[in-house]
């Protein structure tokens, strides 16, 4: 992946994660010894994963002739803090079992709390502690993208995305609960497909592509047509990113993407996936959808019936046309967009198979 390890990035970024994780060790060691496991918790999370996020912000600051230097890695950096918050508290709300292959933070906190014997509920525990892990990951994306080391006037220029990227993401998290809680049985087609991409553009497109591309810009110095330009291809590789990551919450290998398979139909997560299956399956198999769907003890093979259903009724070649049409769209776009490096829109350009064709 010529984007990443042509620049050595993701070393480099888990250099600086790694650095600034034993700072804020020292930081808390005041406290005492129990807040090891409380930055363990950030730890673990920040010692693996894609690092597109780092990425897109690191290619957004190169593509607009940005040098490769370290305070470029260390914003970009910040991003991938800023995740680990958000996985922190999505695997709470979501009562999430695994991540990456491994106990989710709030499990293993209840775990521990419960082999110690201590007293009051363990799963309260392990939520709360969560939580606040998460919390620290909030500040700390401030602090790291704050001291990277870019010039004043390119931190005044990043910062208005980077607070909306934050605001947006908590708006979008919390739209993704409503979703969940006022259903949807009152709409067609076209009003549900409405939905799941709003929360999809809020939830994960926008804090995962567009916005890390857009604050690399940013800090740049880019120019406004260069920018509709990324702020075009951002978006339309967003959605077809998280579309991907809907059709591997059903169809993923769970020893690739490191969850149960079908987790995102135990937790009856609204997807376009669903919203297709729903309006092009046959009465038995919409009624299978609709019974199985939200039941946190579905069974392996139950979730082998869903699949069936999904793809006999075509859902899944209609959310596998839709991830093809934007990872076309958004290729045309960089393309056609002025103003960048050549090395740039290389990267951007190969960064949309990165984000469409993928197991995990």
């Amino acid at each position: 992946m010529q984007a990443l390890d042509g620049v050595d990035l993701r070393p480099r970024v888990q250099h600086v994660l790694d650095e600034h994780l034993a700072q804020q060790r020292v930081v808390l060691d005041e406290l005492g010894p129990p807040m090891a496991p409380l930055v363990d918790a950030v730890a673990d999370l920040l010692a693996g994963g894609k690092r597109l996020r780092a990425t897109f912000l690191y290619w957004g600051w190169r593509a607009l002739g940005g040098a490769d230097d370290p305070a470029a890695v260390r914003a970009a950096s910040a991003m991938e803090i800023f995740q680990a918050a958000a996985l922190l508290h999505d695997d709470v709300m979501d009562h999430s079992d695994l991540r990456r292959g491994q106990p989710t933070a709030h499990r293993t906190f209840a775990r521990h709390h419960r082999e110690q014997g201590w007293s009051g509920d363990a799963d309260s525990f392990g939520h709360a502690a969560a939580i606040l892990a998460g919390d620290l990951c909030l500040n700390w994306t401030d602090e790291v993208f704050t001291s990277s080391g870019l010039t004043p006037d390119a931190l005044q220029r990043a910062r208005p995305e980077f607070d909306r990227m934050r605001t947006q993401l908590m708006g979008g998290q919390f739209l993704d609960m409503l979703e969940g809680a006022r259903g949807w049985g009152d709409l067609d087609l076209d009003q549900r497909l409405e939905r799941c991409l709003t929360v999809i553009r809020y939830k994960s497109a926008r804090y995962s592509v567009q916005q890390p591309l857009l604050i690399g810009a940013d800090a740049a110095g880019v120019q406004e047509q260069t920018r509709e330009g990324l702020h075009s291809y951002g978006a339309t590789l967003g959605e077809a990113f998280q579309l991907r990551d809907d059709v591997l919450g059903v169809f993923g290998d769970p020893a690739q993407t490191g969850k149960p398979a079908g987790d995102d139909l135990r937790e009856g997560k609204h997807t376009v996936l669903i919203a297709q299956t729903l309006a092009h399956a046959d009465a038995d198999g919409r009624a299978l959808v609709e019974r199985t769907l939200g039941d946190p003890d579905l069974s392996e093979g139950s979730v082998d019936r869903v699949r069936e259903v999904m793809v006999d009724s075509g859902a899944l070649g209609r959310t596998e046309q839709m991830i093809g049409t934007g990872a076309e769209q958004a290729a045309r776009t960089i393309e056609g967009t002025p103003g960048l490096t050549d090395e740039g829109r290389q990267a951007l350009t190969e960064l949309v198979a990165v984000c469409t064709d993928r197991s995990t």
